[in-house]
């Protein structure tokens, strides 16, 4: 796992959760990892497609609208 549990229990208790288990946070990174992979994975590939080796905000942005 590549995100740490500290952050991912800040944005359980933002969204307003009282407390948070281990087994909450760890499951919600896992599935933020997950997510997250997906989108950099066509991220990459539209900025390829382009003719680009760099990965822009542009990239990112159609990655997110197209996996909706």
């Amino acid at each position: 796992m590549e995100l740490t549990l500290q952050p991912i229990r800040r944005l359980l208790f933002r969204a307003g959760a009282k407390r948070v288990s281990d087994s909450g946070a760890i499951k919600l990174a896992e599935l933020m990892e997950a997510r997250a992979t997906k989108l950099a994975e066509e991220s990459w590939n539209l900025a390829k497609h382009a003719g680009r080796t760099t990965v822009m905000k542009k990239d990112v942005r159609m990655a997110a609208k197209l996996g909706e």
